[in-house]
């Protein structure tokens, strides 16, 4: 686990601001660092820096940049690959020098090509610079587990595992990197975070989930060398839905035990590590395999790790306490109170360079601060949830679909006299759910508008999705769950566990997010997944082999922060600082009257829940998180 950033432009970035560029990762990587820079054609020059977390191979033989024997390639690279031991058996015959994983992609790339990440079966974010064909290859994993970010403009392009070293190489270079990207802003105070490939900033972008980009430096005749830049998907998660789908185990017993199969060989590849390692351990069905498969490979107790909380509304930490008792890890288990989650708060812009209104990523924090205390690398069941169907949204989402046409006449008997205004939320709900492009996302018409009035800029991104059709499928809870594969588990749940773990340099490990395990679910009938309102059918059967049905059939707690209460309390200063309208209208990025009269208005009338269609906690939130990342980084300078 590492922090990766580098360029290829022809303005000369000296060694020194190249490290000054990776330095702003320091977190990522505190273990060791290298920045090189290497003349290219038509006066062009590449960079390649890493901060690195050394987790296999301890020596200095891992140190990045790490270049071929040959000298054609150099790499920087951040992640794990999990199959890098059978894939070194592929490839004997190149010199090893090392045991990381890092020289294996090496190997690999000069067998196959950049195909080679095909073959690799991890969470990595790669930078590959071949000399012979002048290009360079910046390659992020199937899901979108390790981020990488580029900007592009002026002919020069720069990349980075975050934002920070990009700004920074706009202080060398001159650019124009802190410049909001209006269009994005709406989606963000709907979705509380930005999905790939957008960021918040013009002329920086997302390496997709499964995408590669390349770079080429061109030259034809005696024009002068310039870049040119294409992307592709080598791993797409409609594609493989459809190429997958229906061709795995029809019946629950045989389904139930080739996941076993798989998943032993994924948290097994996931256990390798030359420092200490143990699992995040909520107590819910997700983080209970794992770590029961964890611990029946160990040879002495995994170290397991939980927070709790006093309200027992949000305490899950009673029931990872009785698993880990039932399963035999060392278990540790910290409470924390309102006070220490508040303490996060303003540490939140520092290590999520974009704006990111995940309220539970406090939580993450937490856990993540707790584990590193004894271990470098974590396991978490992250993924469980969107392959096997396990969010009370995909019931939802099936109730509404068998409603959908008599939604559509109470819809239209609502437009007569505006009558659809007075209808119960449920009923309303239903009722403009109309979009044919966005059926399964039950877009708040009242939340809508409330954003679109405060973010007024043409050519906006929409706030939902509206591409659900690219799926083809008309079962809605199949294609909401693909919506979310392809949205919120990269944008917003994989981020805010790396950047949580990330803060206090600990690698977080995804066994259910193994690609064996992803296509493996996409091929099983769905009713293994959900039948009769069960949700993750199968997983909880795989549990139940670990851990008695009793201490797992409960009601799931989940974390949640007091947002309501915060925002009219402790924060309420801050809140109407930062929705000043004058403030506002310098700033020029929401409409400064209906925004500031709107946050006045929630302050002094409170939360008044979902129920009413009122439950506006979660917008005025990634608003004030908004207005403290723009800060951090457009006024302090982050």
């Amino acid at each position: 686990m590492c922090g990766i950033c580098g360029f290829i432009s022809k303005n000369r970035i000296t060694n020194d601001q190249l490290k000054a560029m990776n330095d702003t990762m320091y977190h990522r990587g505190p273990d060791d660092s290298g920045a090189e820079i290497y003349d290219a054609m038509g006066g062009f020059c590449v960079g390649l820096a890493q901060r690195r977390l050394s987790i296999l191979d301890l020596s200095p033989l891992g140190h990045q940049p790490m270049h071929s024997p040959n000298g054609r390639l150099s790499i920087v690279y951040n992640g794990e690959i999990y199959n890098f031991r059978k894939l070194k058996k592929e490839l004997s015959d190149y010199p090893f020098q090392s045991t990381c994983d890092t020289e294996v992609i090496l190997a690999a790339y000069l067998k196959w090509g950049i195909a080679c990440v095909e073959k690799l079966n991890g969470m990595f974010a790669i930078a590959v610079y071949d000399r012979e064909e002048q290009k360079l290859y910046l390659c992020r994993d199937r899901v979108g587990k390790k981020p990488l970010y580029y900007w592009k403009d002026n002919g020069s392009v720069v990349f980075a595992s975050e934002l920070k070293p990009i700004m920074k190489a706009m202080e060398f270079m001159g650019g124009t990197c802190r410049q909001i990207r209006k269009q994005v802003m709406g989606r963000y105070l709907y979705q509380k975070y930005i999905n790939a490939p957008d960021t918040v900033f013009e002329h920086v972008y997302k390496v997709a989930p499964g995408e590669i980009v390349t770079v080429t430096i061109e030259k034809q005749d005696d024009s002068e060398a310039q870049l040119t830049m294409n992307q592709r998907k080598y791993w797409d998660i409609a594609s493989i839905y459809h190429k997958k789908k229906n061709t795995g185990p029809r019946q629950l017993e045989d389904a139930t035990a080739q996941l076993k199969q798989i998943l032993e060989k994924a948290v097994r590849q996931r256990m390798i590590a030359d420092v200490p390692l143990g699992t995040f351990l909520s107590g819910g069905y997700d983080s209970t395999l794992v770590t029961g498969i964890a611990q029946s490979i160990s040879q002495e107790p995994v170290k397991t790790f939980c927070i709790g909380f006093d309200d027992p509304n949000y305490n899950e930490a009673a029931s990872a306490k009785e698993v880990a008792s039932c399963l035999g890890t060392k278990h540790t288990e910290l409470y924390i109170n309102e006070k220490d989650m508040l303490a996060l708060v303003e540490s939140i812009p520092q290590y999520y360079d974009e704006p990111f209104a995940d309220s539970s990523q406090i939580a993450t924090m937490l856990v993540s601060q707790l584990a590193k205390k004894q271990v470098t690398v974590a396991l978490s069941g992250d993924g469980g949830d969107e392959f096997f169907c396990g969010y009370n949204i995909y019931t939802k989402v099936r109730q509404a679909q068998k409603l959908d046409i008599p939604g559509a006449a109470a819809h239209y008997i609502g437009q007569i006299g505006g009558l659809e205004q007075y209808y119960p939320f449920r009923l309303r709900v239903i009722s403009q759910n109309r979009k044919r492009e966005a059926k399964t996302q039950f877009i708040a018409g009242n939340y809508l508008k409330a954003v679109e009035k405060m973010v007024t800029v043409e050519n906006a991104v929409p706030c939902y999705y509206d591409w659900e059709q690219v799926y083809e499928e008309p079962d809605w809870q199949k294609r909401r769950m693909l919506l979310d594969m392809d949205t919120y588990l990269s944008g917003d749940i994989l981020c805010k566990v790396d950047r949580a773990s990330m803060k206090y340099s600990l690698e977080t490990r995804c066994p259910l997010l193994d690609t064996r395990v992803m296509e493996f679910a996409l091929s099983l009938p769905h009713a293994l997944k959900y039948k009769n309102g069960t949700k993750k059918r199968i997983l909880k059967e795989l549990a139940y082999q670990y851990v008695p049905q009793e201490l797992l059939d409960r009601p799931k707690t989940g974390f949640g922060v007091p947002l309501d209460k915060w925002l009219r309390g402790p924060l309420k200063s801050m809140l109407l600082d930062y929705t000043d309208k004058a403030y506002l209208k310098r700033q020029g990025i929401f409409h400064a009257a209906y925004t500031s009269e709107f946050v006045q208005e929630y302050i002094k009338t409170g939360d008044r829940g979902a129920g009413s269609g009122e439950n506006y906690s979660r917008l005025v939130w990634a608003i004030l998180v908004f207005q403290q990342w723009y800060h951090a980084y457009m006024h302090a300078g982050i």
